[in-house]
This record gives structure tokens, C-alpha cells and sequence, in this order.
């Protein structure tokens, strides 16, 4: 699965960002400053990198510099609420791409995605499993051949059982990667949702795992 590290100093913004990342089917790390981030980088696998400039022991563009010298060529995209000039600085000292603040998210999945096809890593946009096929850029199911109407919740939950075949996901890890929760909110979304999509998909695609969770069945 595709890695992506946030270098963020904001809490909230990092929370969001990787809640969003992980519904979008990417696994994430996250550091809250330069140090941490450079250290991750050089010693860990990621397929990009987002940036935020602002940090609390220096700016992103030291960051970048030394990672860069490190020989470092992972693809990093700058967030930024700096001007113009600055944004010219970042892309000239190795930045890939860059988002001013506020931003949209699904702009920024877009343009990962495409830095990543850029780059050579390849995400991918065809999911398929026994019956069940996904297709996440024209957000169309099919099971047999056959179109099924998906909501969008629907969609990132079958999604995340498409990335997870013939695996046993606990409620927990549902909550977590579909809806963003770091807790157990004690609420019961994921049945309602799973009882929904397991009525479009069939029983004997979308199985329940007593005491464990639920699976989706590639045989």
C-alpha cells in the first residue's frame, strides 16, 4: 500500500489530513516537526511526502534542503501560506508540487495521485475481488458484470474491504480508516453501513467473522 508522510505542526490539521489519507486508501505516518520528519524520511520507506512550511524547529525549506542533499528523491508536496516568491523558492530547492492553505481535499488527492503516476509509483485504480470489482476513477461497483449504486460512505467501505481481501477488518479498524476515528465512539455505524452494502453484495460476498469482524471473500 502506498506510504505517505505528513509533516505537520498543527494537530488538527495532521489528524485531518491523515484520516483523509486513510479513507483514501493509503497508509500514513505523521511527525510534528523538521527533525522528526527528516529522520523519518531517511529511515523509513514513504512514496511521498507532504510538507507543511511552517514548523516549530525551522521551516519546511530547511527540511527539504537536507533531504535533498541526503540524495533523498521521494516526491514532496509543499503546504503553504506563503507568497508567490517563496512558493518559486520551494520549487527550486527540490518541492514536487504545492498547496496553498486553505485547500480542498479532493484536490489534494488528485494531485498526489498524479504525482505519484509521475514518479512511477503506482496506485492503483482498479480494485477487484471474486465477484466485486471497483473502479476509483469513475467511482463505479460492479458485481458480476453488474452496475451497483454505491453511496459515498458505501463506497470508501467497500473500497477498504476491496484493499483488504480475504482479511478479517474489526469494527475498530473500519471506524478507523472509513470514518476517521481514532477512538471507539461507541456508535454502530459499521453495522448499519455493512448491513447495507452486504444487502447490494450478497451474504456470501461480505461475510461476518463472529468475535472478530468482517471480511470480504475473494474465492
Amino acid at each position: 500500500m502506498t506510504a505517505i508522510l505528513v509533516v505537520e505542526d498543527d494537530p488538527l490539521i495532521a489528524s485531518f489530513l491523515q484520516r483523509g489519507l486513510r479513507s483514501s486508501g493509503f497508509t500514513t505516518a505523521a511527525a510534528e516537526d523538521s527533525e522528526t520528519g527528516l529522520h523519518l524520511a531517511v529511515h523509513e520507506d514513504f512514496d511521498l511526502i507532504i510538507l507543511d512550511m511552517g514548523l516549530p524547529d525551522g521551516d519546511g525549506l530547511t527540511m527539504l534542503k537536507q533531504l535533498r542533499a541526503l540524495g533523498r528523491s521521494v516526491p514532496v508536496l509543499v503546504l503553504t501560506g506563503l507568497a508567490e516568491r517563496d512558493v518559486v523558492t520551494c520549487l527550486e530547492n527540490g518541492a514536487d508540487d504545492y498547496m496553498r492553505k486553505p485547500f480542498h481535499f479532493d484536490e489534494l488527492i488528485a494531485r498526489i495521485r498524479t504525482r505519484l503516476r509521475t514518479s512511477g509509483t503506482q496506485e492503483p485504480f482498479l480494485l477487484s475481488a471474486g465477484r466485486v470489482r471497483l473502479d476509483l476513477r469513475t467511482r463505479r461497483a460492479t458485481l458480476d458484470g453488474r452496475s451497483v449504486e454505491l453511496t459515498g460512505r458505501e463506497f470508501a467501505l467497500l473500497e477498504t474491504f476491496l484493499r483488504h481481501p480475504d482479511q478479517v477488518l474489526s469494527r475498530e479498524q473500519l471506524l478507523s480508516q472509513v470514518w476517521g476515528y481514532s477512538f471507539d465512539p461507541g456508535t454502530n455505524l459499521v453495522n448499519v453501513y455493512v448491513n447495507t452494502l452486504r444487502k447490494k453484495l450478497g451474504a456470501d460476498v461480505l461475510e461476518t467473522v463472529r468475535g472478530a469482524g468482517y471480511r470480504l471473500r475473494a474465492s
